[in-house]
């Protein structure tokens, strides 16, 4: 299918803070333009309105005769069929509710009876959690057919427990082929392990058809900013390892020289769980699961078409990538300007325009070396995201190009920010009258 660069495209969803206004430091306010979404997504209206419907009843889950507790222990244990239900799961796959993603991956890694082997473009957390058993790291290769061929390699030197491979990129929002990378593992002897942050949100999965044997993904990066996550997977490595903590909720029986601990995904729940964050998410996968696939899809790639042209028009941008031949990207586009610093662009956005985006290394510290980078620019598009954001970001980048910024800015500790900096910075319930905190 032809995409039209020029058609224009509407917001896909309500998400909470689409009508905020901002000051600039000129003076005045605009309407926020969010493009932070893979760092953070903001919640989808069905999630707020659950979670509101929810409060009345909140109480502690699980073992509680009181009629609130009943409704929160239905509510909690309903939201792991909607998670299922969302990313397919099979039959003996189980969901376990954690933090985060980090939560999830450092939880399965105390479950890895082997080696783990990882790619070196991975996000921290995709690298870092399987540092306490055996890691294997493969360089990735300049196109995506070479890096397959160099991880068939490794498994195959000596046996290993898992592959663990990022969905889709959270700097470039590559996609790899991950039903190819699961019948690859799993002929070699090892089990396949998604890194699904920055793809749950974008893409529909299947774990059932694609053979991924666990997913991690979080709440706050799929439009439930409550505080959880999951990870989905087979039963058997998280019933024989030790509880991922110990505590209440994770046992059967305890006595005065042992426990007997229940099976997942309870074993891995100690503790009083966030019950409102499993709501959360659970109507976000609701929400998702209610939008055509082809709907999700076309919107989003109109959007990063739009935003990539847009870009590459500019003199001095050069738009970043891992691979030559990658099949497909979710809506992330990662660049840098010639001639400034990424911090400084993005201070610039914030504060003269109203726009957000992210600068750094993005937790990706080995992706970024290897590009030959220490910071780069990430805009990321979401359910909230709008042609016209796109085009106010890309205006935005070539006046900077073109005319500069029209208010200074300065480094400190790494931070750039607008000197005078004239923005007030207070939390919403702030006292009137109450001092502003302010950075800078």
């Amino acid at each position: 299918m032809t995409v039209v660069v020029d058609q224009t495209c509407a917001a896909l969803a309500r998400v909470s803070g689409d009508d905020l206004q901002v000051p600039l430091v000129q003076g005045g306010t605009t309407t926020y333009a969010n493009f932070d979404y893979a760092a953070s997504a903001p919640a989808l209206a069905q999630v707020t309105d659950r979670v509101q419907q929810l409060l009345p009843f909140y109480a502690s889950v699980h073992r509680g005769a009181g009629y609130a507790s009943r409704i929160s222990t239905e509510c909690y244990e309903a939201a792991r069929g909607s998670v299922a239900r969302f990313l397919d799961a099979d039959d003996d796959q189980v969901v376990v509710f954690t933090r985060n993603t980090t939560d999830s991956l450092n939880l399965l890694a105390a479950c890895v009876p082997g080696d783990t082997v990882v790619l070196d473009i991975e996000h921290h957390a995709n690298f870092l959690a399987w540092t306490r058993k055996g890691r294997r790291v493969v360089r990735a290769a300049d196109t995506v057919a070479e890096t397959i061929r160099l991880l068939v390699a490794e498994l195959c030197s000596k046996p290993a427990a898992l592959l663990a491979v990022t969905g889709a990129s959270n700097v470039t929002g590559e996609v790899l082929p991950l039903e190819r990378l699961a019948a690859i593992a799993h002929q070699c002897g090892a089990r396949i392990l998604v890194d699904a942050a920055q793809l749950a949100p974008h893409r529909r999965i299947s774990l059932r058809d694609s053979g991924i044997d666990y997913l991690a993904c979080s709440g706050h990066k799929l439009y439930a900013p409550y505080g959880a996550g999951v990870l989905v997977g087979r039963r058997d490595w998280l019933d024989a390892a030790d509880p991922y903590l110990a505590g209440g909720g994770a046992v059967r029986e305890v006595t005065t020289t042992g426990a007997d601990w229940a099976p997942a995904p309870q074993r891995h729940e100690a503790g009083s769980p966030n019950v409102l964050g499993a709501a959360a998410l659970a109507a976000a996968c609701d929400a998702l699961c209610a939008i055509d696939p082809e709907t999700l899809a076309t919107h989003e790639r109109l959007l990063a078409d739009r935003l990539r042209a847009g870009l590459s028009a500019i003199p001095g941008v050069n738009l970043l990538r891992i691979w030559d031949d990658s099949p497909d990207t979710v809506g992330i586009v990662a660049f840098t300007l010639d001639g400034f610093v990424p911090g400084h662009v993005a201070a610039y956005l914030s504060a003269e325009h109203g726009i957000g985006i992210r600068d750094g290394r993005f937790c990706a510290h080995p992706l970024l070396a290897r590009l030959g980078l220490d910071g780069a620019l990430r805009a990321s598009i979401g359910l909230g995201t709008s042609s016209t954001d796109v085009d106010r970001l890309v205006d935005a980048i070539a006046t900077l190009v073109e005319s500069g910024a029209s208010w200074n800015y300065a480094a400190t500790d790494g931070l750039w920010n607008p000197t005078p900096e004239t923005r007030p910075f207070t939390s919403p319930d702030t006292t009137d009258g109450a001092a502003p905190c302010r950075i800078g």
